[in-house]
């Protein structure tokens, strides 16, 4: 096997918002790929609409800079323990990873995930400790946890044996000394040319393609994006495909691309080592082998995490529906979720008995909500129900299994007596806390996944929004018992209307109101939370009757409490088994599944 000196494969793996993207930013910057007077956006690798509006990277993205005489192929990954499924599979398009980690946070949930499988898969860790010049950094002490975490991951000899370098991705400099703070990023470029190893592959040897990723174009339709293990591929070659089926398919490559600084380069030829994008093969998928014709062998694809966490998209059928989306029946709603799933590998869309719903499974509640924020934007209309965990039986002992999470919490000390006692309430078992200086406590707990399910916007109200919360699946235990989620009921409308500022006035003191006056709402829509623990239906669209009697003060403004506006994640979070959300490309409404009042009572008296 020969080596490849003139690439270098490498992915930069994080928890969330520790910079991954503001460090790729300024390798680009600083390795020439920008014109001197380019004008370039913040955060140039998050594309997508979506990541821009919530500063995330949900999608990993590919890029190449030329660092003296070698190519360097970058591959951006999420840090949000929800995409881990993109994580998992970009790895093996690699030789090593820069495992960023901010120097006031240190290692956080997501950290340990990304770094084992990284460890799992044998790969070279070059360690950056980004944001040193953050008041309160303590880079001494977060290189202490790095090298505990490694040892608790059991690393061998040689990963342990890894090079640190301090960073600031934001200002621009990098330095093998905790204490510079100045200079440019050639410690990174120079740790990645001497630690991270060169690829392997024997040029000569027949073809052997693994694509890990798909990329679409309009022009030229799918795009398979992979790594060559070994051989030479050309533009017009014929290849054989091997399918994760098992079956075999005879293809031919029509577009060859290789990456440079952000874009797309087409190209007549790659040799093994090339990350490379093929054209022209209609229906490749993820995990699948590019052989040549007279040496044919897949290679294994990663085993991807299994889905903790199921939503059924249904059809709309509220008085409201077809108003607002342009895709509105069961066969586009069906043909979107499937072609999501041949992107989306760590999630699962299933067929139900009735034709107008779909099961689709996903890791956590914002895996599901991007995709249901995407298909929105796409304008598609549709109902949704809550969120609810996959269970699992022991084969062995027959007992019931659920999904847990690692939940880590940083508060100031005032809110830990109220975060614990909630936590407590929802099976949360505490297994670590350290205080920090300067009052901030860090807790961590053990806790089913469905005790998570809808606690973020309690979390906020018991920390008046002073509290960080990061979550990470942490396997499968024994069924924990019952769990008491929603304290309170709903108000729901009484009849078709637009609600009224005399109605909503005589509804808000019986709880919180999720709307304003002049809103279109129909009988059996919640337009507000209860203050008490059941269900209230209530007039608001309700007028004042007029009279030719006036009295002092009857005529005074009525005072409205502002509604509450809910975003997608708390609407998801708030409704409750009997409740579905109606999701179109305008509007967000919560609502009763069975819309009439009777209907529900006698539902009700059916299930007692």
């Amino acid at each position: 096997m020969k080596l490849r000196e003139d690439i270098r494969n490498v992915a930069i793996i994080a928890h969330v918002d520790h910079g991954k993207t503001t460090l790729v930013d300024e390798m680009l910057k600083q390795s020439g790929t920008f014109r001197t007077n380019e004008q370039v956006q913040d955060r140039v690798m998050d594309s997508n609409d979506l990541e821009r509006e919530r500063g995330i990277t949900i999608l990993s993205k590919n890029t190449a800079i030329h660092y003296d005489d070698t190519k360097i192929n970058i591959i951006d990954t999420p840090g949000h323990a929800d995409f881990g499924g993109e994580v998992e599979r970009i790895l093996l398009m690699v030789d090593g990873v820069l495992l960023l980690v901010d120097a006031f946070e240190g290692c956080m949930p997501q950290t340990r995930f990304v770094l084992k499988k990284a460890l799992g898969l044998k790969k070279k860790v070059v360690v950056v400790i980004n944001k040193i010049d953050r008041p309160g950094a303590r880079p001494a002490e977060v290189v202490d946890e790095v090298i505990d975490l490694f040892i608790e991951l059991g690393a061998d000899d040689d990963q342990i044996e890894f090079p640190v370098v301090f960073a600031s991705a934001k200002e621009g400099y990098a330095s093998f000394d905790s204490r510079d703070r100045e200079g440019d990023m050639r410690p990174i470029f120079e740790s990645i040319l001497k630690e991270i190893p060169a690829p392997k592959g024997d040029k000569e040897a027949p073809l052997q393609v693994l694509f890990s990723s798909l990329d679409y174009d309009d022009y030229v339709g799918r795009i398979g994006v992979g790594r060559i293990e070994r051989g030479t591929i050309k533009k017009n070659m014929s290849v054989v495909l091997c399918k994760t089926d098992g079956t075999e398919q005879n293809v031919k490559v029509s577009k060859l691309y290789s990456y440079d600084g952000l874009k797309r380069v087409e190209v007549e030829e790659a040799a093994a080592g090339d990350i490379i994008c093929v054209s022209g093969i209609a229906d490749i998928n993820i995990g699948e082998t590019a052989c040549a014709p007279e040496c044919v062998e897949p290679l294994d694809f990663i085993k991807i995490d299994e889905p903790t966490i199921s939503m059924n998209f249904i059809v709309n059928n509220s008085p409201f529906a077809g108003r607002e989306g342009k895709f509105v029946t069961s066969r586009n709603i069906r043909d979107r979720l499937f072609k999501e799933v041949e992107t989306n590998v760590s999630m699962r869309v299933e067929e139900t008995e009735t034709t107008d719903t779909f099961k689709v499974s996903g890791r956590g509640e914002l895996h599901l909500s991007i995709l249901i924020e995407t298909m929105r934007r796409e304008g598609y209309e549709f109902q949704v129900s809550r969120p609810k965990v996959i269970f699992k039986k022991d084969e062995t002992t027959g007992q019931t299994l659920e999904p847990m999470e690692l939940l880590s919490v940083e508060v100031p000390e005032e809110y830990v007596g109220a975060v614990i006692e909630k936590l407590g309430s929802r099976k949360a078992e505490l297994t670590n806390m350290v205080v920090h200086e300067g009052g901030a406590t860090h807790l961590e707990f053990s806790i089913p996944s469905r005790g998570l399910i809808g606690y973020r916007s309690e979390f906020l109200t018991d920390t008046n929004g002073n509290g960080i919360m990061n979550q990470l699946f942490d396997g499968y235990q024994p069924y924990k018992g019952d769990i008491q989620t929603r304290e309170r009921g709903s108000i729901i409308v009484h009849e078709t209307g637009e609600t009224s500022g005399y109605g909503l006035f005589n509804t808000q003191e019986r709880g919180r109101l999720f709307v304003g006056p002049g809103v279109e709402v129909y009988e059996g829509m919640i337009v507000g939370e209860s203050a008490r623990n059941e269900d209230i239906v209530c007039n608001v669209c309700k007028a004042k009757h007029l009279t030719n009697t006036r009295a002092s003060g009857s005529d005074d403004a009525l005072r409205l409490v502002p509604p509450t506006n809910m975003s997608l994640e708390q609407c998801m979070e708030f409704i409750s088994d009997d409740e579905l959300l109606e999701v179109t490309p305008t509007s967000l409404r919560l609502r009763k599944t069975i819309l009439s009042k009777e209907q529900r009572m006698k539902a009700q008296f059916r299930n007692k």
